[in-house]
């Protein structure tokens, strides 16, 4: 069959590189042509353009790039028509996929298949008319978004298992390094616990973060514990020198899942790591500044409907982990809760009880490999299907 993937950005790559993976165990005649990066490149097919010629975020630059952003929907609409897919598969990017659904929806007789579904819960939920209307299977990788569709919106989704949870037992399976080793393939101090500061990946994010978590390791905290930094992988080395100028921390790269492995407590932005952390057992406080916190609490109180930020309290459906986001971001509190979560403490083994939950939602299933069964299967089965 004849797959046409459409990808916005480096995450999009790598989730749509292993659907690609999987779909190929599951048709042996399987044909790609896709808007995508180098990763869905190396599993073969026809790339017509880089993500990066999409990927405009912000709205000065998408305003100064519209032109561009129109020619590669135009683009993308005649390309698929000339082509004749099976199925189009567009992967998150809504602001641009949902367009390229309704086009396919309003011309064509091909079926629309998204995968990694668009977080309408968290902003703009009126998208799920034009889901409703232009995607024919729907498919998740959070567990909880199948009630908020299929309950509250009447719209039937797959979900098909997390990602994340497969790269972190993948991951566990097959690492083996005692705490000793890592330290000292890194130059720390093997008597000491870790503490480990995830401040994000972008560097706004680490501007924002990382001083406060900093701040709010005490002397004696650290007379005790290391606090090691997981660099960000697109962020250079230099950008984190002021940060840690005259502090005693620690910086490595390239190394995130084994410094959770080791770590006794972390100190997370929200984001991906926020599961990861919950992942690799390792109790956190979740820490997120935002402009205007008085203001931005009232707006967490009063208009938005998303109840949590972090995927650990979303999957949950109730608080594992504490948020310090808006005015709960201060200093005095990341050190309380930091305090609370050292080992012997209370809150430290009602955290781990939760994460036993958070994994349980999540379950044992590969996503590529089960989406790539229920679409192959859904098209009538005209691979190898099994």
């Amino acid at each position: 069959m004849k797959y046409y993937l459409i990808v916005g950005e480096a995450s999009g790559d790598l989730h749509a590189s292993r659907l690609m993976h999987s779909l190929k165990t599951q048709d042996s005649a399987a044909e790609f042509r896709f808007f995508g990066g180098d990763l869905m490149t190396r599993e073969g097919g026809q790339r017509v353009r880089h993500y990066k010629e999409l990927a405009y975020m912000g709205f000065v630059p998408v305003l100064l790039h519209l032109p561009t952003i129109f020619r590669n929907m135009a683009l993308c609409k005649r390309d698929i028509v000339a082509w004749q897919p099976d199925v189009v598969i567009l992967v998150d990017y809504p602001g641009f996929n949902l367009d390229i659904a309704k086009f396919v929806h309003s011309h064509t007789q091909i079926p629309v298949y998204y995968y990694i579904s668009p977080k309408i819960w968290a902003w703009k939920e009126w998208r799920i008319k034009r889901i409703r209307r232009d995607v024919d299977e729907l498919f998740s990788i959070l567990p909880f978004e199948v009630a908020f569709y299929e309950q509250k919106h009447h719209y039937p989704i797959h979900y098909v298992g997390n990602p994340t949870a497969e790269e972190v037992r993948t991951f566990l399976a097959s690492y083996h390094e005692d705490r000793a080793s890592f330290c000292r393939r890194h130059q720390l101090d093997a008597d000491k616990p870790i503490i480990a500061l995830l401040a994000g990946s972008r560097k706004q994010e680490i501007k924002d973060n990382l001083p406060a978590m900093t701040a709010s390791l005490t002397p004696e905290l650290l007379s005790d514990y290391q606090a090691v930094v997981a660099g960000a992988p697109s962020i250079d080395r230099d950008y984190y020198t002021p940060f840690m100028t005259g502090s005693q921390l620690q910086l490595i790269f390239d190394d995130t899942y084994a410094l959770l492995a080791h770590a006794t407590v972390a100190l997370v932005t929200s984001g991906t790591a926020t599961l990861e952390a919950a992942l690799f057992r390792v109790p956190q406080v979740v820490c997120y500044e935002t402009p205007l916190p008085r203001l931005m609490r009232w707006g967490f109180n009063h208009i938005i409907r998303c109840p949590f930020i972090s995927l650990v309290n979303l999957i949950a459906d109730r608080e594992v982990v504490p948020e310090l986001v808006a005015d709960r971001f201060t200093v005095a509190n990341i050190r309380d809760w930091l305090r609370r979560l050292l080992p012997g403490q209370a809150d430290r083994e009602t955290m781990l009880r939760g994460y036993d939950d958070v994994a349980r939602r999540l379950g044992n299933r590969v996503a590529p490999d089960e989406a790539a069964r229920i679409m192959v299967d859904a098209l009538g089965g005209k691979g190898n299907a099994c």
